[in-house]
């Protein structure tokens, strides 16, 4: 039969595929046109005062050569005051379009300053743009001129301000040594008087311009005539065309700023010589202009400017820079001309060219007054007796009769006389101060001898000074005041010094901290050398003596004054190591000291623990801050800060002591040995320590027993294993007594019950000879170790051996007046004819290192109970009926 296939349902798809092409191409169109809209740019409307240079569609807006808009639109403004230009600047320009944002449009522009603007020749007008911040905007008031601060230009803008503007111009250089390190971006009037010139300095050069630099106008040519010749002179040639500007850098105290505002001078005497200030007088029939301000001889200054006021008759004088000392509060002024009389003539160079102005210098240190008084006569004061010293210096200086006494470069007196003292210990110079000088000459000034010629050589540098030919002839001796206000008195006398140098030495060595240590020896140190706190050097040795007194080296310190703070109870002082090397499984720490200290060796400074302090005795050290400190130079930092006493120790010849060996209690450290040698009769080794300070007090006492710990190899084992790795040490015991002690005496062992548990039984065994036994033959009850052998003597008869034991307290109660106790060790053999060969052993332990049987018989009570002067016969062998002992203990 044929078969009917049965119907195949297909279920219909609820989507198709081909609909993934309409969504795609929609998503695309979509972010085309998005992508349309943000990139077709932002549209900004700019005013300018005319649309000359302007093209639409060709003039492009820059920023540092990358273009960012074009000119779309040119058209009148409704007033008719200019343009508006429409321009379209790139999207990504929108976040730079703000309140502060400039523009301004950049053309050639040719000048006697140069030429700005020359690209533009090929590439035709630009407008610029300068970013700002503030708020969105996107209409702008275009700049007449480019801004004084171009973008990509770095550096500062400072305002410089001047009577007039002469010759100067927007792009006039300014120049430091001739070389051009800024130029004018831009002047204004401010009110009717001043001008302001915008300068702009470089930013390599900014840092030469300080808040007191000077600046001065160095525009066209400089023309000084006189009977002496003709003196031309100029900055450049482009100063000569275009102007110019120079400066100096001041004192270099503090930069200068963007803003910071500057006065510019007329030349350059102007800008660096005048102190200027005011003088005072009620007429100037006598006086004229550019009159001398004369000092001794000698011209420090001019007068500028004679003006009129209410009162009288003012003049503005100014004074040479190297001169600028002699003004002062107290200062005086007064006129002097031509002087023609029967007993001579003088000064007859003053008929021609007019009176001068004579000044005496001052002494106050006050503000100086708005206006001094010009005098008709001279003062009072230079018809008083001068100041008569004397100056002492330990060799000639060179200064004959004559020479100057100086204060500043000026004379201010006169050598008079020179000789021996009456000692012959010093050369005497008698000298006279000037009566306007007497008061710079104050208790505790000194003086400093002039060298004509001085040459300063070193690896760094060669300095090469003179001084004038006065000095070099006569020698001169200079005046250097203390801040004193007691002024020097007739006859008084002051030390001469070579240099400023060594005064300052050696005054300032009189103001350092002066301190002494005490050292067991001179601990590889010389005067000299560096005194350290955290690394950084703080003082010096000054001086290592021997006291043979005590057989002690004390160290003279000198500490800086300004580090007297460290100066403390609490402080401490180490020797440091040339070299430390600190290796370990971690890696190896190699720590170096400096050259200094590596050389002449070094100390450092520190603080020890407050734990630590409050547990040890700081020793008195005599210092200038009256404070208590510790007197101790310590090996190292760790014996330092440990605050460790030293102690000797006396030990027997064949002890295998070694330099660092530790002094150990119950294993635990508390001190380390320095250093180990033969007494002087090879009898025994005398070993340096120290105890560290918080162990100190427990392991000085009187009574306290030293004793060296070394490896014991025997057929029991190896006692004190580690020793055959780290070397022998010393054990202590602490006293009890009340008195302390630095000279102890090691045994080579410890006494028999150094080791005893305090809370164990004690007994003695007793027999006729010690065989095998030794200390630490354990006893053994059933097997099981309860207890040792602490030790054993001869009795007094030395017929017996008698051994001090121990029982564990745990076990005391299995031990009693009815034990009995028994040799275990080795083995026992008994031979008889009917008996045959018995043979007897113990463990393979008592076998090899000895053992002590015991067992009891009753069980333990307060009447059999032991005490330490329990006596126990020792027995060879154990006898049968003891085995039938087996009391139930409790």
């Amino acid at each position: 039969m044929t078969q009917i296939e049965s119907p195949k349902v297909v279920k219909k798809k609820l989507f198709s595929p081909i609909w993934l092409l309409p969504i795609v191409a929609l998503m695309l169109g979509a972010w085309l046109g998005i992508k349309s809209i943000k990139e077709s740019g932002v549209e900004i409307s700019i005013h300018f005062p005319s649309a000359t240079g302007i093209d639409v569609g060709k003039t492009l807006i820059k920023y540092q050569g990358l273009i960012v808009g074009k000119v779309t639109d040119v058209s009148l403004d409704k007033d008719l005051n200019g343009v508006n230009v429409k321009v379209v600047m790139d999207y990504r320009a929108d976040p730079f379009l703000n309140e502060n944002t400039q523009f301004w449009l950049v053309q050639p522009k040719a000048s006697i300053t140069g030429v700005e603007g020359l690209e533009t020749l090929f590439s035709g007008n630009y407008i610029a743009i300068q970013p700002g911040d503030g708020k969105s905007r996107y209409n702008f008031e275009a700049q007449r001129e480019a801004p004084a601060i171009t973008p990509g230009s770095e550096g500062i803008v400072i305002e410089l301000h001047a009577d007039k503007l002469g010759s100067i111009d927007v792009g006039s250089s300014i120049f430091y040594r001739q070389i051009p390190v800024g130029s004018v971006v831009g002047y204004r009037l401010s009110g009717s008087e001043n001008v302001i010139i915008s300068a702009f300095i470089q930013e390599q050069y900014a840092h030469l311009v300080h808040t007191d630099s000077h600046f001065w106008n160095v525009s066209g040519l400089k023309i000084d005539a006189s009977l002496a010749g003709v003196k031309i002179n100029t900055e450049s040639l482009a100063s000569i065309l275009a102007g110019g500007i120079s400066f100096n850098t001041g004192t270099e105290i503090e930069q200068a700023e963007n803003g910071d505002v500057f006065t510019l001078y007329a030349d350059e005497e102007q800008a660096n010589g005048g102190l200027v200030f005011n003088l005072h007088l009620d007429q100037a029939e006598d006086i004229s202009n550019n009159a001398s301000l004369m000092y001794r001889g000698v011209v420090v200054g001019k007068v500028e400017k004679v003006s009129l006021t209410e009162s009288g008759v003012s003049l503005q004088a100014s004074l040479e820079q190297q001169y600028h000392s002699l003004l002062a509060s107290d200062s005086r002024f007064w006129i002097s001309g031509a002087d023609v009389s029967l007993k001579g003539m003088k000064h007859l160079s003053r008929l021609v060219t007019g009176n001068v102005i004579n000044i005496l210098p001052g002494t106050a240190t006050d503000a100086l007054p708005p206006s001094f008084l010009l005098e008709q006569t001279p003062p009072d004061l230079l018809t008083q007796q001068k100041l008569s010293l004397t100056l002492l210096s330990d060799s000639h200086t060179g200064m004959s009769v004559g020479a100057q006494v100086r204060y500043k470069q000026l004379p201010i007196g006169t050598v008079i006389s020179s000789r021996l003292s009456d000692d012959f210990s010093a050369v005497q110079y008698q000298v006279e101060i000037l009566p306007e000088f007497k008061s710079l000459v104050t208790q505790g000034s000194y003086f400093i001898s002039e060298q004509a010629i001085k040459l300063d050589a070193s690896l760094d540098s060669i300095k090469f000074e003179t001084r004038d030919v006065t000095t070099l002839l006569e020698g001169a001796v200079t005046l250097v005041p203390s801040k004193s206000k007691s002024l020097a008195k007739t006859g008084s006398q002051f030390k001469i010094y070579d240099s400023i140098e060594t005064a300052q030495k050696l005054f300032t060595e009189q103001q350092k901290i002066k301190l002494v240590l005490n050292s067991q020896d001179g601990a590889g140190l010389s005067e000299g050398a560096p005194i350290y706190y955290k690394k950084m050097q703080i003082g010096r040795i000054a001086k290592i003596e021997w006291q043979a007194a005590t057989d002690l080296f004390s160290l003279n310190l000198v500490i800086d004054k300004q580090f007297e703070q460290l100066l403390q109870p609490k402080t401490v002082f180490w020797r440091n190591d040339a070299m430390s090397v600190n290796a370990s499984l971690a890696g190896v720490k190699i720590d170096v000291a400096p050259l200094a200290g590596a050389i002449k060796g070094s100390i450092s400074l520190g603080f020890i623990d407050d734990e630590i302090f409050k547990s040890v005795n700081i020793s008195s050290l005599s210092s200038q801050t009256g404070i208590t400190i510790n007197d101790q130079l310590y090996d190292n930092q760790h014996l330092a800060l440990t605050q460790a006493k030293p102690i000797t120790i006396t030990l027997p010849a064949s002890a295998k002591i070694e330099a660092n060996s530790p002094i150990r209690f119950r294993g635990h450290k508390i001190g380390e040995v320095k250093q180990v040698k033969l007494a002087k009769d090879l009898s025994n080794q005398i070993a340096s320590a120290y105890l560290y300070g918080e162990y100190a007090t427990h392991f000085s006492k009187q009574n306290t027993e030293y004793f060296v710990v070394d490896a014991q190899v025997s057929l029991a084992g190896i006692r004190d294993v580690d020793t055959l790795i780290t070397g022998a040490y010393i054990s202590v015991l602490p006293g009890d007594a009340e008195s302390t002690n630095n000279q102890f005496e090691a045994k080579l062992a410890a006494r028999y019950d150094a080791n005893t548990p305090k809370d164990a039984l004690t007994f003695t065994l007793i027999d006729k000879q010690l065989g095998s036994i030794k200390v630490g033959t354990p006893i053994f009850f059933r097997g099981i170790a309860i207890g040792q052998i602490d030790g054993y003597n001869l009795s007094k008869t030395g017929q017996q051996v008698l051994m001090f034991a121990h029982i564990r307290s745990e076990y005391s109660h299995l031990v009693n007046t009815s034990s009995q106790f028994w040799d275990a060790s080795g083995i026992k053999l008994e031979v008889g004819i009917f008996s045959g060969a018995q043979i007897e052993t113990g463990s393979l332990e008592t076998l090899l290192s000895g053992g002590i049987s015991v067992i009891t018989k009753d069980i333990t009570s307060n009447i059999n109970v032991i005490s330490p002067s329990s006596e126990f016969m020792l027995q060879n062998r154990m006898k049968p009926e003891w085995e039938e002992w087996k009391p139930a203990q409790q």
